[in-house]
């Protein structure tokens, strides 16, 4: 379920993501079973974070060697040399291909002045996402900085996703803001964390840009030398928002998802399935709303467009997070999830769970009910005892008991949104 970004049983191993991954996903079965794993869950941060632990997590995430030239954009930070050179013509920047060299020449032209190690980058050469990444120091400390380069859909889901700030309710943040540029380019900045728990003081702060050509560049850094694993170095990471901005959007960047090799898979054989639909969040929030025990009052709620919402529920004793997944066609991970639950007459599957939270605040506690109906329908629901996944407990347990979450999972009323 969305959230933030590190780690929870509704996480980055969403048994709809193991679905859209393929059989190069190493699916946990325990993990799986911990909870309802929804494609899409914080879609917006995995994408972000994903990218700059390194080159091999780089690699993870998603012909030439001609100079960059950054573009347009005159109110970024001061670019050195390295990043200026002849421009080439339209069509030769058309044909071109860029190079990790190149990539990482950009990037370091595009940063204030300041001493640079650790680079990694890989160009357009290959069917792998291009991406730089550098150890900066201003002289304040050493900081991770990286960019990656893809194609989108413009105008899709995914693109709201990545450019929308996340919910304080499940992320929590310092600021952040998103809008549309001039040029019809969606910009999201954001000034955040690595651990939700805050169990180590390492900031993230990030840049989304996705234009209206579905060129999408992402970029980040942090007040250490690493994305995990480095002592923080720094009180703040080097670059102010404006200078995220200024970096982001350059116009280099869009070349160089320009030059991106088309996917030339060979066309499919016959007619594909369609998907299934999925639920919309907002019903899925009204029909959970309707359905919570008498004596709770709704101080809270959200979600994301399908198939997860949320609520924050009081009933006296303190606030009380409730969220819930409604997924269709979910029969081929069915073993994973339910190994020993319970078969009820009609053939549903129920399984409930009581344990700790997953995101490390203190004392917290998750109860979730988990079912399945016959055809895959799989509508999963936890509750917790705090308003927020990444704070501490603020009350002894959940304002549901596990017998109400499991009410709630079992009825009928979800088949409408089958």
């Amino acid at each position: 379920m969305p959230g933030s970004q590190h780690h929870d049983p509704f996480e980055d191993r969403l048994v709809a993501a193991l679905r859209d991954t393929g059989d190069g996903f190493d699916a946990d079965p325990a993990a799986l079973a911990a909870g309802g794993r929804v494609r899409g869950r914080r879609a917006q941060l995995l994408r972000r974070t994903a990218l700059l632990g390194g080159a091999a997590g780089i690699a993870l995430v998603g012909v030439g060697g001609a100079l960059l030239v950054p573009g347009g954009d005159s109110s970024g930070p001061q670019r050195s040399s390295a990043a200026a050179g002849p421009a080439a013509s339209a069509s030769a920047t058309a044909a071109a291909s860029f190079s990790g060299d190149d990539l990482l020449r950009t990037l370091k032209g595009l940063l204030p002045e300041g001493e640079f190690s650790e680079e990694a980058a890989q160009g357009t050469e290959t069917r792998m996402p291009p991406f730089a990444r550098v150890v900066y120091d201003d002289g304040k400390g050493a900081a991770a900085i990286g960019i990656s380069l893809r194609r989108v859909e413009p105008g899709s889901q995914e693109v709201r996703e990545l450019t929308r700030c996340p919910d304080r309710a499940l992320v929590p943040y310092d600021d952040c803001t998103s809008g549309r540029l001039p040029d019809g380019s969606l910009l999201m900045l954001y000034r955040g964390y690595e651990y939700p728990d805050r169990r180590e003081d390492t900031k993230r702060w990030t840049a989304e840009l996705v234009t209206a050509e579905g060129q999408h560049v992402s970029l980040s850094e942090w007040n250490a030398a690493a994305e995990k694993g480095a002592p923080v170095t720094r009180a703040e990471p080097p670059l102010s928002l404006e200078e995220l901005k200024g970096v982001v959007t350059a116009g280099a960047w869009r070349r160089v998802v320009d030059a991106m090799p088309e996917d030339r898979k060979p066309p499919a054989t016959g007619t594909p399935d369609a998907p299934p639909p999925r639920a919309a969040g907002d019903s899925i929030g009204t029909t959970l709303a309707g359905l919570l025990p008498e004596g709770l009052t709704v101080v809270d709620r959200g979600g994301q467009e399908t198939e997860y919402a949320y609520v924050v529920v009081d009933d006296g004793k303190g606030r009380s997070l409730v969220q819930i997944n409604v997924q269709p066609d979910m029969s081929d991970v069915a073993d994973q999830l339910y190994g020993e639950a319970e078969t009820l007459a009609d053939g549903t599957l129920v399984a409930t769970r009581q344990g700790p939270g997953e995101e490390g605040a203190e004392g917290v506690v998750m109860w979730t009910a988990d079912t399945m109906r016959p055809g895959g329908f799989r509508v999963v629901i936890s509750a917790f005892n705090t308003g927020a996944q990444h704070q501490d407990a603020t009350r002894g347990a959940p304002a549901l008991t596990v017998g109400q979450l499991r009410e709630i999972a079992l009825s009928p009323e979800w088949e409408a949104l089958r």
